[in-house]
């Protein structure tokens, strides 16, 4: 396809530049995951391993500096597999494919494309020279590909059972005891937080509690000298945390306390949110106004950073910061427009509108295609990918819901028609990115069709148009079959995309 493209302190930047991450040189030749990889696995009768690894991933570190280090490792690579090597944060077609996987993700093809196996985390060095070779003695498949259902739901609108069963499983995956999902990692699940809000403010107390043990529990992921929250905690305690700082657990987490600050009128959830827009604004924000999308969680890389993060703000400071992803890729950007909207509802303070606008117009000018799409880098391996059009797309669609300002609602409505022409599949649904030539063929997300789905609903609801509503329809068709809806604990994200295809929920709690 053929696009065209469109036109803190000093101590701070002191801290950054003092940080040098400790990374060992790769005894292995990667390639990028793309079509001629796969051609030269067919012609060199070989396998491919592909290396998924995130930039600010603790465990992938320890993986390069050991695993890929060992030298008989790399030896048997090079004899029997093409290696890949993709970073999560630059290929969001496949961090979403394999997100169940990671991280690191590592993922065994045949030149086919067929999946020979999928494994989550660390490997270590005798492990991994161990799995590859069983592979290479016998290259069967040993789980099922990922496949999608043989027919989709013939109606846009959620199936009473099923809409029952998805009630009844946000209950039931509740943790009533320390808040959050009934799940070994803790963290704020958005849509969870929303589906209660909207419970709650039709009276539902059972719902507000849950949302408010949520909530309340969540604010121990916030970091209490830097601001911004932390991913996740690896125990149902919520104190002990994975400290890398990702856009998409700060666009979460600012969205649901914000919303949870407007409904419920309390002031320990604005100033959680507060304290996350700010970390935004005080390391995540490059000169040009637009936002990095990580922060890693190791001061140095591979060695763990408790000891650093239990240190005060100014001592931090004095060590240096854990290495800063400075790629400004449009969906993170597009993450922390929407939210920051948000938070200035929430607090009124016009610094975050105002960091909001210029973000938005650093992105129109540098990462937008002519017809409304959104690139992801300033170059790209792949793609385009869906993630970058529908969250910028949503973040205009928040200006405008904002500021009433007509051109970010038609360049919202540009981005609706950009992913209705590009990201389609054909039986329902949105795929994450264009086709690039390999045999791993992309196929349409969960996550990104919920956010999508909703997207569409707003948008349609601002514009009238009805291709709008038929690209709404089409991606409810995909998330309302039952195997699709019911594939995990919960899914609450369904159960607000069906209320809005009714009502216009969010624009009511948001409203000031």
């Amino acid at each position: 396809m053929k696009l065209k493209c469109i036109g803190f302190f000093a101590l701070l930047c002191f801290a950054m530049n003092a940080t040098a991450g400790v990374e060992a040189k790769s005894l292995i030749a990667w390639k990028p995951h793309d079509a001629a990889a796969f051609t030269q696995a067919a012609q060199e009768k070989k396998y491919l391993i592909l290396d998924l690894e995130a930039v600010w991933c603790h465990w992938c570190h320890v993986m390069d500096a050991k695993t890929y280090a060992d030298p008989k490792v790399a030896a048997y690579i090079k004899a029997h597999f093409i290696p890949l090597k993709a970073d999560h944060d630059a290929r969001p077609d496949l961090a979403e494919r394999y997100r169940d996987w990671g991280w690191p993700a590592t993922i065994v093809f045949a030149p086919d494309g067929t999946e020979i196996v999928k494994r989550a985390g660390y490997i270590d060095p005798e492990s991994m020279l161990q799995l590859l070779t069983t592979i290479v003695n016998d290259p069967t498949a040993e789980g099922q590909q990922i496949a999608l259902p043989a027919k989709f739901s013939d109606s846009f609108k959620l199936d009473a059972s099923v809409k029952r069963k998805l009630v009844q499983r946000n209950v039931a995956s509740h943790d009533s005891k320390n808040g959050g999902l009934l799940i070994d990692q803790r963290y704020v699940d958005l849509d969870t937080i929303e589906w209660d809000l909207h419970l709650a403010a039709q009276g539902d107390k059972a719902a507000e509690k849950r949302v408010r043990r949520t909530l309340d529990a969540g604010i121990a992921l916030i970091d209490p000298e830097f601001g911004g929250v932390y991913q996740y905690s690896t125990d149902a305690d919520w104190k002990h945390p994975h400290y890398e700082k990702i856009m998409r657990s700060q666009w979460n987490n600012l969205r649901a306390y914000s919303l949870a600050a407007m409904q419920l009128k309390e002031k320990r959830y604005t100033a959680a949110a507060d304290k996350i827009g700010q970390y935004l604004l005080d390391f995540m924000r490059a000169k040009e106004g637009a936002f990095y999308g990580t922060q890693d969680a190791d001061l140095t890389q591979g060695v763990k950073g408790h000891e650093y993060y239990a240190l005060r703000r100014a001592e931090r400071l004095k060590k240096g910061l854990p290495r800063i992803d400075k790629h400004l890729y449009a969906s993170s950007n597009g993450m922390a427009i929407e939210a920051l909207l948000m938070l200035y509802q929430a607090t009124g303070k016009t610094v975050y509108y105002n960091s909001a606008v210029e973000a938005a117009a650093w992105v129109l000018k540098n990462r937008s295609y002519a017809d409304g799409g959104f690139r992801h880098n300033q170059t790209d391996d792949a793609g385009p990918y869906l993630s970058d059009t529908l969250y910028m797309g949503r973040a205009l669609l928040q200006l405008y819901q904002t500021s009433g300002d007509q051109q970010a609602l038609a360049l919202a409505a540009k981005a609706g028609t950009f992913i209705n022409q590009w990201f389609r599949y054909p039986q329902a649904g949105l795929v994450s990115a264009v086709d690039n030539g390999t045999p791993v063929k992309p196929i349409p997300q969960i996550d990104q069709n919920i956010a999508a789905a909703r997207f569409a609903l707003a948008l349609y609801k601002q514009t009238g148009d009805k291709m709008h509503a038929d690209l709404a329809k089409h991606i409810l068709r995909y998330l309302d079959t039952p195997q699709i809806a019911l594939q995990r604990l919960t899914e609450a994200g369904i159960l607000m995309a069906d209320v809005e295809r009714q009502q216009d929920f969010l624009e009511k709690v948001v409203k000031r």
